[in-house]
């Protein structure tokens, strides 16, 4: 009887670790998202092997991190991987206006300005007021000299109370 006891104890406790340990790995899984550093490269980015578009914009995060930092010829290569990642995501989700911005980004940080053109206006057809995508479409406008269009741009984020607003006003009046 008292043999019994004990075996039920140790399953009781066996059963507990293994949920803690289970439930535990969740939730760490499902932190690792714009709210956690991503530099490093150990882990991040096989956390996100079966999702192409995190794995994307991991990327381009710490594309964007290297840029800040001059490095931008290593931002280049994330923002290459970023793309390839971008094109995956597009052919599972392709109506996805923000898999459509990031790959407007890529391409445009890559200096390929039509095709990023191509992909900013794919993701307005579907979300007319996507704030990124405003807000990248009028940059490149800017880098392509059709200021008129970048300030089209600038309209339609007026009234959004958004940084994009403010990021693209800022890059037209120091064009």
């Amino acid at each position: 009887m008292e043999v019994g006891r004990q075996l039920l104890n140790m399953i009781k406790k066996f059963i507990c670790t293994v949920l803690f340990c289970l439930l535990t790995q969740v939730s760490f899984a499902a932190g690792n998202d714009s709210s956690s550093d991503s530099s490093s490269s150990s882990g991040s980015d096989s956390n996100n092997y079966a999702n192409p578009q995190k794995a994307a914009q991991n990327f381009v995060k710490r594309g964007k991190k290297l840029e800040s930092k001059g490095k931008n010829e290593k931002a280049l290569k994330l923002y290459d991987k970023a793309y390839k990642k971008l094109l995956e995501a597009n052919k599972l989700d392709s109506r996805n206006p923000d898999i459509l911005n990031y790959l407007g980004f890529t391409l445009r940080k890559a200096g390929k300005y039509a095709q990023a053109e191509k992909y900013y206006l794919q993701g307005l057809e579907i979300k007319p007021d996507h704030n990124g995508i405003n807000e990248y479409l009028g940059e490149l406008y800017v880098k392509t000299q059709r200021i008129d269009l970048a300030k089209e741009r600038l309209a339609v984020l007026k009234d959004c109370n958004c940084e994009e607003y403010k990021e693209l006003e800022e890059v037209i009046n120091n064009n």
